[in-house]
C-alpha cells in the first residue's frame, strides 16, 4: 500500500469516474485501474463497484476511503513541518478563491504578493466553496479566500475585509434617478442570479427573503445556473434584467457610454464579510500573514493624482 494508491482511490471515490481520476492524477487510465485493482487485491475486498457508465464506491470502500483520506492529510503536513525550518516565503503558496472573489482580487492580489514576497512561487485557483474546502483538506490548496460563514474542523479563519453589495442595471433602467434602492424593490424587476452552489446566491436570497417565491416565476427571475458574474454583467448591459453584485465585481467603467450604472441599498445595506482560511497545521506564518498584508494593501483607496500645473 502506497500513498500514491491512496490518491488514486480518493480521486476516484471523488469522481466516480477512471478517466477523470487519471486526468486529475496526471497518469494514464490504465496505471490508475492497474493501482486501484492491486490495492483491492492487497486489502482483500472491493472498493469499487464498476459498471460501463458509472463507478460506486461500496459500503466497506467508503469506511476505508475516509481513512485513505486522513492519511493523506497527515502526510501532508508532515512534508509542510520539514519545510517549517527553512525559509517560510520560499516555497509555493497555493491559493483558492470562489469565483465571485478571485477575478476582482486576483489581479491586484498577485503583483501585491510577487512584491512583498518575490520568492515565493505561486499558485491560484478559483471554484465554489465545497471544491475549495476539500482541496483545502487535503492539502492541494494551502489557503483558501471564501465569504464568511465558513466552518471546518481544524481550519482557521481570519476576516480580511467588508464589502456591500450594489444593484447593477441599464443605464436607461427607470431606478437611476433614485440615490438608494430598498431591498424589496427587487422584487418588481426581472433579476438575474448565479445557480445554486454559488454562496453569494445564497446570501442575496438571505438579504431578500421574499426573492425565493419567486424563483419558479421566469417573469421576475432569471437563474444562470453554472455562469459567472462576468455572465450576468453582460446581461445586464444588453438590457435583460437587473443584478446585484459585491462592489468589487460591478465593473461599470469597463462598458463604453455608460451602459451601466450601480446604485447602493438603502440602509441596512446588505454585504459580506471575505475571509482567508487555511489548516491549522500549515507550518508556515509567515506566507498567510504575506497573502493577508497584501490583500488589505489591495483594498486600501487609492490616493487621487493631484492635477499636473499647467505651463
Amino acid at each position: 500500500m502506497t500513498l500514491t494508491e491512496l490518491r488514486y482511490i480518493v480521486t476516484l471515490a471523488q469522481e466516480q469516474h477512471f478517466g477523470r481520476a487519471a486526468e486529475r492524477c496526471h497518469v494514464s487510465q490504465p496505471t490508475l485501474s492497474v493501482a486501484v485493482k492491486k490495492l483491492e487485491e492487497e486489502l482483500g475486498t472491493p472498493l469499487f463497484e464498476r459498471s460501463k457508465s458509472t463507478v460506486q464506491v461500496t459500503p466497506l470502500g467508503e469506511k476505508i476511503i475516509i481513512q485513505a483520506q486522513r492519511v493523506l492529510e497527515e502526510s501532508s503536513a508532515i512534508y509542510e513541518l520539514a519545510s517549517a525550518g527553512k525559509d517560510q516565503l520560499a516555497n509555493p503558496l497555493r491559493i483558492g478563491a470562489i469565483y465571485t472573489i478571485g477575478p476582482y482580487l486576483f489581479p491586484h492580489l498577485i503583483p501585491a504578493l510577487a512584491k512583498a514576497a518575490p520568492q515565493m512561487p505561486l499558485y491560484i485557483e478559483e471554484g465554489m466553496t465545497g471544491n475549495l474546502r476539500r482541496k483545502l483538506r487535503s492539502g492541494e490548496l494551502d489557503v483558501i479566500i471564501i465569504a464568511l460563514p465558513f466552518t471546518e474542523t481544524d481550519v482557521v479563519t481570519k476576516p480580511i475585509y467588508d464589502e456591500t453589495f450594489e444593484v447593477l442595471m441599464p443605464a436607461n433602467h427607470r431606478w437611476v434617478a433614485r440615490e438608494t434602492i430598498h431591498k424589496e424593490n427587487l422584487l418588481e424587476e426581472r433579476l438575474l442570479l448565479l445557480g445554486e452552489g454559488h454562496c453569494f446566491r445564497d446570501q442575496i436570497l438571505e438579504a431578500c427573503p421574499a426573492i425565493t417565491q419567486k424563483l419558479n416565476s421566469p417573469t421576475n427571475t432569471l437563474i444562470a445556473e453554472g455562469g459567472s458574474l462576468e455572465t450576468i454583467r453582460h446581461m445586464v448591459a444588453s438590457g435583460l434584467g437587473i443584478t446585484v453584485l459585491p462592489q468589487s465585481a460591478l465593473g461599470t467603467e469597463q462598458y463604453e457610454n455608460a451602459m451601466l450604472v450601480s446604485r447602493p441599498f438603502a440602509d441596512p445595506s446588505p454585504s459580506r464579510t471575505v475571509a482567508i482560511a487555511w489548516r491549522a497545521s500549515f507550518p508556515r506564518p509567515k506566507a498567510i500573514d504575506a497573502l493577508a498584508n497584501a490583500i488589505a494593501r489591495c483594498r486600501q483607496p487609492k490616493k487621487p493624482t493631484a492635477p499636473s500645473a499647467l505651463a
